[in-house]
């Protein structure tokens, strides 16, 4: 199976804080990987490294590859344009921009590609389509559920048809059947797709329920 992430020797640190201590991982094409962890575990500041938000400090043998791309030694243009073709971001609070509709901001990343205007359109129609929000598109976030604005958060992610998802506690500001049918999107868009997701998360359920558990305790990888 192929690998898509392969980590060594991460490490971060704030002041005096050790954040990250020695963390080493693969993640296969198509698995579904929870981060689980107590609050200010490191969960967080691994994902954020693992997406290209953040850079982890120089150590001895460090080394991160993303589909056989090596990220530690790309220009800051050449990472932007890495993350937006192959990664997607999904946040507990959606970060969907208020003045545009939902399918505006599902186009955005497809914009930020240099995609065509009739294209993204057509791509960003399929994903509301998918997704049950047809009725949805021209709506904007405030006239939005609070499941339906993180559904347009992952169809936005989807835009670019990306190899990675990130998700930072997706479901953490849903009621719990809604966020039980955010997660089994995930797992049904795995099943078609063979997306990979990436996923920090309290939810005993999702964890449970994913491929694998990467658990932090105090910056290290335990288990």
């Amino acid at each position: 199976m192929k690998k898509l992430i392969v980590a060594r020797n991460i490490h971060k640190q704030l002041g005096d804080v050790k954040i990250l201590k020695n963390i080493d991982l693969e993640i296969n094409a198509g698995e579904i990987i929870a981060i689980v962890g107590p609050s200010g575990a490191g969960k967080t500041s691994l994902l954020q490294i693992l997406g290209t938000l953040s850079s982890p400090d120089k150590a001895p043998d460090l080394s991160l590859e993303i589909n056989d791309t090596d990220i530690l030694n790309l220009t800051e243009n050449e990472l932007s344009d890495f993350r937006n073709q192959e990664l997607g971001f999904i946040f507990q609070f959606h970060e969907l921009l208020p003045e545009f509709n939902a399918l505006e901001n599902i186009m955005i990343p497809a914009f930020i590609k240099g995609t065509s205007i009739k294209d993204a359109e057509k791509r960003a129609t399929s994903l509301i389509d998918q997704f049950g929000l047809s009725g949805r598109s021209s709506h904007k976030p405030a006239e939005l559920s609070g499941g339906e604005q993180q559904r347009v958060a992952v169809a936005r992610a989807l835009m670019n048809n990306p190899s990675i998802i990130f998700a930072d506690e997706p479901s953490g500001n849903l009621d719990s059947e809604t966020a039980d049918q955010l997660h089994q999107l995930f797992f049904d868009l795995r099943h078609q797709y063979g997306h990979t997701f990436v996923i920090v998360t309290h939810n005993k359920e999702l964890a449970e329920k994913a491929d694998r558990k990467i658990e932090l305790i105090d910056g290290k990888i335990v288990r």
